[in-house]
């Protein structure tokens, strides 16, 4: 089982371009992280740049690999997984811009088109457990951030709302972001911690198996 999480130039998955793709790999914690130059024709977001932290300047870099190599690399590695159901929060937004990608480059996805939510998770395990679902204006309030208090975690990261800093914290990097996502996996599934870093968090009781 495989926790993706990427870092894009925006939020339009056909206009907008991948920057970085971090991934996990739950059987044995082993993990991939790259990052490349977006393509010319992508167009960036500038709540984008606030959240990476990055320079349109920077994500254009002709130093680092083409989007089509991290994209190559990334799906070599992942073919190489035994598990390979895919998991991410919100799959629908890293599948869209991979699926996109891959076909802009002929290149071919590891992995099939059932993916794991882990949104609905957490948002499944509030409500076992708070008897309610976490709605927050007339729609889920399940986010990231809210899932990391869930689990007993703290949010290190830049929080953006309509295009400013609410909360300063760490730029969003994938590496970051999907480490997080998979020790929240293994807690909300697995009553358990995952990575030694967050062990100074303890697990909440009514997550522990």
């Amino acid at each position: 089982m495989i926790v993706v999480d990427l870092e894009t130039s925006g939020l339009d998955h056909v206009k907008c371009g991948i920057w970085q793709i971090g991934a996990v790999d739950l059987s044995n914690k082993e993990e991939f992280f790259q990052e490349a130059r977006i393509d010319d024709e992508d167009i960036i977001h500038k709540e984008a740049l606030i959240v990476i932290g990055k320079t349109e300047e920077q994500l254009r870099d002709r130093k680092n690999q083409t989007q089509k190599q991290l994209l190559d690399n990334f799906f070599k590695w992942y073919s190489k997984r035994k598990n390979k159901v895919f998991i991410a929060q919100n799959p629908q937004f890293d599948f869209s811009f991979l699926d996109v990608k891959a076909k802009k480059y002929g290149l071919k996805l590891p992995f099939g088109y059932r993916a794991l939510d882990l949104h609905t998770l957490a948002a499944l395990r509030h409500l076992q457990i708070k008897g309610k679902f976490l709605i927050e204006k007339e729609n889920s309030g399940m986010s990231l951030s809210r899932i990391l208090a869930f689990c007993g975690l703290k949010d290190p990261r830049r929080i953006i709302g309509k295009g400013k800093i609410i909360k300063e914290g760490k730029s969003h990097s994938a590496l970051g972001d999907v480490r997080l996502e998979a020790e929240c996996f293994s807690r909300l599934v697995f009553g358990k911690n995952l990575f030694s870093e967050y062990s100074k968090f303890p697990l909440p009781t009514e997550l522990r198996k």
